[in-house]
């Protein structure tokens, strides 16, 4: 599918800011430099707001028809997030995915971006500033590990197994609290629970084939459209709680991830329980 927006152009654009805002900041952060928003673990640090800063201006250069939507930007401004549902073309953006990890000096963090057009998630993207490559897709075009020197390789999701084989991450902090212990208790059914406190990685390495589910409560735009749409893209499930389809203006009904619509389904009977 060729989007109104080159997304290698977009691609590159998240690289030059984690270049020249993000990485420059890495473990370097002062004590002014990083602010908490909503609670101690939801952070906000100079890295981010440069960067997006940064890609605001040279997206609206570039593409000027196009509504930007930006973590920071819709922190500043609410309203801003309402116009996304009805927007011809819009970008959204995550400058500092994993910004918990990133004010850490955890090196987990990635950069996110989606295109939007007439309601519909039509291309991802997620760098990675640390090993310097992008996971990103086009729909129906696949989904795809490039790499600055040109080199491809397309992603597949992992096989499906059972229940109890199966390897995952699951963010529950965001789960109703009389629900979240229920959950936690039934994620015992499956082999592993990971969680890397950064969608963007989680998304990567589902894509990539090395777990078996993805799930999530809070569905803010920047940070899962790019990644469904690159799991998908890959061959995996995608789906909100109650069977829906995941589309770019919901922020609420959860998030279940699978390789397949079997998998979703035992997982959403036997661990999902909301």
């Amino acid at each position: 599918m060729t989007t109104a927006i080159d997304t290698m152009k977009l691609a590159d654009l998240l690289r030059q800011a984690a270049k020249a805002e993000i990485l420059p900041r890495f473990r370097r952060l002062g004590s002014s430099d990083v602010r908490a928003k909503t609670e101690a673990t939801d952070l906000v640090t100079e890295a981010d707001e440069q960067a997006e800063r940064m890609m605001k201006v040279e997206a609206a250069r570039l593409w000027p028809e196009a509504l930007f939507i930006g973590e920071e930007s819709v922190a500043a401004d609410e309203a801003l997030l309402e116009k996304l549902e009805g927007a011809d073309l819009a970008i959204v953006v995550d400058p500092v995915d994993g910004t918990f990890n990133f004010a850490s000096g955890i090196p987990a963090f990635g950069v996110m971006a989606s295109v939007v057009s007439k309601g519909e998630t039509v291309a991802g993207i997620i760098y990675d500033p640390m090993g310097d490559d992008w996971v990103m897709a086009e729909k129906g075009g696949g989904a795809w590990l490039r790499r600055p020197d040109g080199e491809a390789q397309r992603l597949r999701v992992a096989e499906p197994v059972a229940l109890d084989q199966m390897v995952g991450m699951a963010s529950t902090g965001y789960l109703p609290q009389e629900k979240r212990a229920e959950i936690l208790g039934n994620l015992a059914k499956v082999r592993f629970l990971i969680n890397y406190r950064c969608a963007a990685h989680e998304y990567r390495t589902f894509a990539g084939g090395h777990v078996h589910y993805l799930m999530y409560n809070k569905l803010m735009p920047w940070d899962h459209l790019a990644g469904t749409l690159i799991s998908q893209e890959a061959g995996g499930y995608a789906a909100r709680f109650d069977g829906s389809a995941y589309l770019p203006h919901h922020v609420t009904g959860g998030l279940l991830i699978t390789p397949d619509k079997e998998s979703w389904d035992i997982l959403r009977r036997e661990v999902v329980t909301v």
